[in-house]
């Protein structure tokens, strides 16, 4: 979108994610109430950016669309009666703690203005 001219609606969007518009409507609804993007109906609205790319980190944007964990896997059983799962679980679920803050503080350094210079390197003719 910071290299488009002009608003993007959900379809052109999605088109490029290949995935339907709703899809890209609800996840534009969370960057929406973050105030990173804003979008305007009608015939040549679509959803433009609404925020300095330099200030938005990659952390931002999972929080806006995403949700408290990042990491899928973990504990299956937190009230398991076996001792030996219960030492196993207590180990990984430090392991993923770590990971995760080491994720998280890694996608905080990262800006969408980062991203963009990337996009320009990979894509100039």
């Amino acid at each position: 979108m910071a290299r488009h001219d002009g608003p993007m609606t959900s379809e052109a969007i999605a088109r490029m994610l290949g995935t339907n518009a709703v899809v890209v409507r609800r996840t534009m609804a969370g960057l929406r109430d973050a105030g990173y993007v804003r979008s305007e109906k009608g015939h040549g609205g679509g959803w433009t950016i609404a925020a300095d790319l330099g200030t938005v980190s990659l952390l931002d944007v999972h929080r806006a669309v995403g949700g408290p964990r990042i990491l899928a896997i973990g504990n299956e059983d937190p009230a398991s009666s076996c001792a030996v799962e219960k030492v196993v679980n207590a180990v990984v679920e430090d392991a993923l703690r770590e990971a995760e803050a080491l994720l998280f503080a890694r996608l905080g350094a990262v800006s969408l203005a980062e991203l963009a210079r990337g996009f320009d390197t990979y894509c100039r003719p």
